[in-house]
This record gives structure tokens, C-alpha cells and sequence, in this order.
């Protein structure tokens, strides 16, 4: 499924991962484009939650599809996706400004083209 998507030019898959070792985040990003090569970036950050490092490399990526003009529909792939949904939670002010960050990159993608969209999709960290 993700390889037919990713072979529309509108659609661009962005896949996100985040670890922690020793007191070090490590924040990996994936984005994939039909008519680009695989970006892959990668970020390490001090004294940080996973949580912290998963919602920056979600909001890196949708920076970076945002950013594209010919990109109208941003899949994110995460193993996870509870952290993602917190950043739709008014209620949760623990990582308050990451989603506030993350919602601001949204709010002009949508806004820019009523048929612009974004999907999370949860992923399993332990594929086989």
C-alpha cells in the first residue's frame, strides 16, 4: 500500500522513530516523495523524552511535506501513534509546545488548499 502512495506525486509519506540511550535522544525522520529521493534526517537532543523526540521528528516532517508545493497529502507513519494523538488534546499540557509547533505547520498546510489532508498511520516498532 505505502508503495503504490508513494508512487502519486501528491502524497508525501513521512515515517518518524525516536530512541533513547544514556541521557540521548535520538530522533530519526523518513520522508519519501514520488519524484524525489528518500530524505532521511536525523537529530540527536540531551535530556529529552522519547515523547519530546517523537513529536519533533513528526513535526520536522510535516515541515518538510508542508513546504513542497505539489504535496496536497502528508501520511505519517509512527510506532506511536498515543504520542501523536496528543497532539490534538487541548488537555495534555505536558508537550503543550510541540503541538502547538506541530499544529501551526498544519494550520497552514490545510489551510492552503481546502483538499489538503494529512493520515497518522501506527506502525509496529517490532516488524518481522
Amino acid at each position: 500500500m505505502v508503495i503504490e502512495l508513494s508512487l502519486l506525486q501528491s502524497i508525501a509519506i513521512i515515517t518518524t522513530d525516536a530512541s533513547i540511550k544514556n541521557n540521548i535522544a535520538t530522533s530519526i525522520l523518513h520522508m519519501h516523495t514520488s519524484n524525489q529521493s528518500l530524505i532521511k534526517m536525523l537529530h540527536h537532543m540531551a535530556f529529552v523524552t522519547s515523547a519530546e523526540a517523537e513529536l519533533f521528528a513528526i513535526r520536522c516532517g510535516i515541515n518538510q511535506a508542508s513546504t513542497k508545493e505539489n504535496i496536497s497529502k502528508i501520511i505519517v507513519v509512527t510506532n506511536s501513534i498515543h504520542i501523536a494523538k496528543k497532539i490534538f488534546d487541548p488537555l495534555f499540557h505536558l508537550l503543550q509546545i510541540h503541538a502547538v509547533a506541530i499544529l501551526k505547520e498544519l494550520y497552514h498546510f490545510l489551510s492552503r488548499n481546502p483538499n489538503n489532508l494529512i493520515k497518522f498511520w501506527e506502525s509496529s516498532s517490532h516488524l518481522n
